[in-house]
């Protein structure tokens, strides 16, 4: 358990109880337990964060079928790690050599951080504040092509909901051209986490010949809370 003498800083907390937690939140804080399992330990998370945290079940499964990529492959570039859910499933797994997280929010990387240290895995990331598409052209440059790079992009806030069919296209602040074509210059495996309702035959335009793409929808309590694209060689079943 972390030492409960760190103070969050300003703009990051831990609720503690529902009367404390903005309204537009409250519905993500009722499900803090599903989000990160060890929440009462002093998890942090800026108010917006909430919006795209990977729930701790989807993204231990997703580290699982991430882990079957080519065993070439031992770098995992987290390229936006919000406050942490993916990087420390990936981080506990064991399967990688190394992991970098990348997140451009100052506050949102320290609550990647501390997060990651209720977890005991902080030591196991290597830590950028920064945008991604400039750190794989400067720093991560050279090891990309040993790399997986892993996207969980922001999907443009809650209002995704509102399409039966998702047009990635229009995902902002990153569309889906901008996603594969900044990752597949550097490395073949990509997967890109993204909303449930995407348009599967934007998808499909980037397979590479006569590949078939692997896509998986990731569920809880019988609902599904987004799908996984996995470009390149992933052994999975």
């Amino acid at each position: 358990m972390v030492s409960p003498a760190q103070t969050p800083p300003d703009g990051v907390h831990h609720y503690d109880t529902a009367d404390d937690v903005p309204f537009e939140i409250s519905k993500y804080w009722h499900q803090r337990h599903n989000i990160f399992s060890r929440y009462d330990d002093g998890i942090w998370m800026t108010d917006d964060a909430w919006f795209g945290v990977t729930p701790e079940p989807v993204a231990n499964k997703v580290a699982e079928h991430v882990a079957a990529a080519p065993k070439s492959k031992t770098i995992l570039i987290d390229a936006f790690a919000g406050a942490g859910g993916n990087t420390i499933a990936f981080a506990l797994s064991g399967r990688w050599n190394q992991i970098f997280a990348v997140e451009k929010d100052p506050k949102v990387l320290a609550c990647a951080k501390h997060n990651a240290e209720v977890y005991g895995v902080a030591k196991k990331i290597w830590w950028i504040e920064g945008d991604v598409f400039k750190a794989l052209g400067k720093q991560l440059k050279a090891l990309a092509k040993n790399a997986v790079v892993f996207g969980s992009p922001p999907w443009g806030g809650p209002s995704y909901t509102d399409f039966e069919v998702y047009d990635l296209g229009v995902m902002q602040p990153y569309s889906l051209e901008n996603l594969y074509k900044s990752f597949s210059a550097l490395t073949r495996e990509i997967v890109l986490y993204l909303p449930r309702t995407s348009d599967v035959r934007q998808l499909v335009k980037h397979a590479k010949d006569e590949e078939k793409l692997k896509v998986t929808h990731y569920c809880m309590n019988g609902a599904s809370k987004a799908l996984c694209v996995y470009f390149g060689d992933f052994a999975l079943e």
